[in-house]
C-alpha cells in the first residue's frame, strides 16, 4: 500500500490527481497538505514511498519543498505536478534530486510515472540492501581470516618448539590444521549457525576412525553449539583422538575410548556442558614431565575461549579428561 503525499493548495486539481491515482494497481493511500508547514509537519510526522508537489505554491515553491523533501525524505522519489514547468525549471529540478514531472494538461501521464518512481525506488533500495549485506559480509569474512591466520600462525610457531624432526612437526601441523578445516567446513554446512556436538565429534575424529567403533558412547544429550564452541570444541576432540592414536588407547586393536556428554542445569552458573573422554586397554600413561603444546592447546580453547574448565588425568588405566562448558542462554 504506497503512501503518497501530496503538495497541492487547489482543492479542484488535488481531485483531479487523486482520480488518476485511483488507477494505480492495488490501493493507495494519500495524504494531501496545501501550506509548508503542514508539508514540513507531515513529513517529521511519517514517511512517504512518494511525493507530488504543485510548482507554484502560495507561501512557497516547488523546488523549496523539494530542498525539504531531500533532507527530509531522501529515499522518497519527488515528482513535479504542475500546470506550468518551463524547460530550465524542469532542468534545473532534475539537477537538484526530482524524479519526473507531470503536466496537469496531462494528467492521464501520471499513474505511469508514480509506477514507474516506485518500481525504482524499490530496485535502489534493494541494490542498496545486497550492498549493505555484502559490506557487512566482507567485513565478517576479514574478521575471520584474521581470527583463523592468528591461530594458524600460533600453531606453526607453538608446535615447532615441541617436535624433534622436521618430519614430526609437518605431521603435526598438518593434523592441526586439517582439525580446523574440518570444523569450518561443517560450519559452512549448516550456514554458519548453530551445530551439534555429535556432529562436531564425529568430524574431529573421522581421520581416525569414520565410523566410530572404537568409541563407546555414554549418555550424550543433543547440544546445540555457536560456531566460536563449535570450533573450539573440534580443535580439542581433534587433539584428544589424535594423542590417543599415537600414545593411548587407539595405538591398538584392543583399546576403547569411552566418552559422554550431558547438560546439567545451575541456579548460579546456568546450563553448564559436561564432556568426558577415558581411555581404557592401551598403554599405559604417565603424566608428562611438562605441559606440552597439546595440553595447551586443550586448556587454552576450553579455559580461555569457552571460560569453562579442563581437568586431564595421566592415570594407570589409561588418560582421561573431563571438560565443563558454560553454555550460552537461548
Amino acid at each position: 500500500m504506497p503512501k503518497i503525499l501530496l503538495l497541492e493548495d487547489s482543492a479542484v486539481d488535488a481531485e483531479l490527481i487523486e482520480a488518476q491515482l485511483e488507477s494505480l494497481e492495488g490501493t493507495v493511500t494519500l495524504t494531501r497538505v496545501a501550506t509548508r508547514a503542514a508539508y514540513e509537519a507531515a513529513l517529521a510526522r511519517e514517511s512517504f514511498d512518494i511525493i507530488l508537489s504543485d510548482f507554484s505554491l502560495p507561501d512557497f515553491d516547488g523546488m523549496a519543498a523539494l530542498d525539504v523533501a531531500l533532507s527530509a525524505a531522501p529515499g522518497a522519489p519527488f515528482i513535479f505536478v504542475s500546470g506550468v514547468l518551463g524547460e530550465e525549471a524542469a532542468i534545473a529540478a532534475f539537477r537538484k534530486g526530482a524524479t519526473d514531472y507531470v503536466l496537469k494538461q496531462r494528467l492521464v501521464r501520471l499513474p505511469a510515472a508514480v509506477t514507474r518512481a516506485l518500481n525504482e525506488a524499490r530496485e535502489r533500495d534493494t541494490r542498496k540492501r545486497i550492498e549493505q549485506q555484502k559490506d557487512l559480509l566482507v567485513r565478517e569474512l576479514s574478521h575471520r581470516v584474521k581470527n583463523n591466520l592468528a591461530v594458524i600462525l600460533s600453531l606453526i610457531r607453538r608446535t615447532g618448539r615441541n617436535c624433534a624432526t622436521v618430519a614430526e612437526f609437518e605431521a603435526k601441523l598438518v593434523a592441526r590444521i586439517r582439525a580446523m578445516a574440518d570444523a569450518h567446513e561443517l560450519l559452512f554446512e549448516g550456514n554458519w549457525d548453530e551445530t551439534e556436538l555429535l556432529n562436531v565429534f564425529r568430524r574431529a575424529v573421522r581421520p581416525y576412525n569414520a565410523d566410530l567403533s572404537r568409541f563407546d558412547f555414554g549418555r550424550h544429550d543433543l547440544v546445540r553449539l555457536d560456531p566460536k564452541a563449535a570450533l573450539s570444541i573440534g580443535m580439542v576432540v581433534s587433539e584428544l583422538v589424535t594423542n590417543a592414536a599415537k600414545y593411548g588407547a587407539l595405538t591398538n586393536d584392543q583399546g576403547r575410548v569411552a566418552i559422554e556428554w550431558f547438560v546439567q542445569q545451575d541456579t548460579n552458573s546456568g546450563a553448564m556442558l559436561h564432556f568426558t573422554w577415558s581411555e581404557s586397554g592401551g598403554p599405559s600413561v604417565a603424566t608428562p614431565g611438562g605441559e606440552g603444546f597439546g595440553t595447551q592447546l586443550i586448556k587454552t580453547n576450553i579455559e580461555y575461549e569457552l571460560e569453562g574448565q579442563a581437568r586431564l588425568d595421566y592415570n594407570g588405566q589409561g588418560f582421561a579428561a573431563e571438560i565443563s562448558i558454560p553454555l550460552p542462554v537461548v
